[in-house]
C-alpha cells in the first residue's frame, strides 16, 4: 500500500498563515489566509483565533486581519533591523542634511532588497520603499549594487526572472550584465525610472569591516528624474557608506572588548 502523506504541522500550518501577509496584502479576511494557506476555513479560524490572542495578529472593525504589535516588536528585534539601523542611522541622517533628498539603506534578503531603514523630508519625493518592504534587485539602485557585489548563482537566478516595473526597467539578460560590471567598475548604481515613474536613484556598496570585496548593503539617495548630476552625490555616499563600515568595526570590537 502507498504510504500515507505527511500531513502539515502546526507549525507549519501557521507559518503559511503569517506567510501569506506582504506589502501588497497587509490586510486579509478570514477566506483569503485560508485559500493562501491551502487550509479549510475551520482549521485556519482556529489557529487565527490563537495567532490573535497571542498578539501576533489583530483584527480590524471589518473582520479582517493584519500584522499585530507582539509580531511587529520580535521583528524589530533582528540583527539586520536592529544592528545595522542604529549603525547607519548617524550617518545617514548627515547624508540626508547634505543633500535633502531621500536616503536608504538595503540588505539583500534572496533575490529582493530588504530596505532596513529610509530617511525623508516634505520636499523628498515620494516612494514605494519603506523599512521592511522587499523590491527588485534589478528595477532599483540599491538593488543593483547588492546584484553587482552577490555570488554568480545569485545573478544567475535574477537574471532567469527579470520582469518589467516600469517600461523603462532593464530586463534584457546582455544589458543587465554590462550595467552590473560597470557597477563593479565605478563603484556605484544608477537607475532612471525602473522602479517608479518620475525618480532615479543612485547607490553605492556598504563593504563589510576588512573585506572591500564583500558588500553587506547598499546605501543610496532616490530623487526626481529632473536631477541629472546623480553623480555629484557619489562622494557624499561613499564617505556616509565607509562611516557605516567603520561604524561596523567599533561595533565588533565592543564586542570582543
Amino acid at each position: 500500500m502507498p504510504a500515507a502523506a505527511t500531513r502539515p504541522s502546526v507549525t507549519t500550518r501557521v507559518l503559511a498563515l503569517l506567510a501569506a501577509f506582504d506589502e501588497r496584502t497587509p490586510r486579509l479576511t478570514l477566506s483569503e489566509l485560508a485559500r493562501a494557506a491551502g487550509l479549510p476555513p475551520s482549521t485556519a479560524h482556529r489557529l487565527l483565533a490563537e495567532l490573535t490572542a497571542w498578539g501576533a495578529l489583530q483584527r480590524d472593525p471589518e473582520g479582517g486581519y493584519c500584522v499585530g504589535q507582539r509580531l511587529w516588536r520580535l521583528g524589530t528585534l533582528a540583527p539586520v533591523q536592529r544592528e545595522l539601523r542604529d549603525i547607519a542611522l548617524p550617518a545617514m541622517q548627515d547624508l540626508y542634511e547634505a543633500t535633502h533628498e531621500n536616503v536608504h539603506i538595503a540588505v539583500r534578503d534572496g533575490l529582493t532588497a530588504l530596505y532596513v531603514e529610509r530617511i525623508w523630508g516634505r520636499t523628498s519625493v515620494p516612494l514605494v520603499s519603506g523599512a521592511g518592504r522587499p523590491l527588485p534587485l534589478h528595477a532599483t539602485g540599491v538593488g543593483k549594487v547588492l546584484l553587482a557585489w552577490a555570488d554568480a548563482d545569485v545573478r544567475e537566478a535574477c537574471l532567469a526572472r527579470l520582469t518589467p516595473v516600469t517600461r523603462y526597467t532593464v530586463t534584457e539578460r546582455g544589458r543587465l550584465l554590462r550595467e552590473l560590471a560597470g557597477v563593479r567598475r565605478l563603484g556605484y548604481a544608477r537607475t532612471a525610472e525602473e522602479m517608479t515613474l518620475g525618480t532615479c536613484s543612485i547607490a553605492v556598496p556598504v563593504f563589510a569591516v576588512g573585506d572591500p570585496a564583500r558588500a553587506v548593503a547598499a546605501l543610496g539617495l532616490v530623487t526626481s528624474t529632473v536631477r541629472r548630476d546623480l553623480t555629484r552625490f557619489v562622494p557624499a555616499l561613499q564617505v556616509a557608506a565607509a562611516t557605516i563600515t567603520r561604524g561596523q568595526a567599533a561595533r565588533q570590537q565592543t564586542w570582543v572588548g
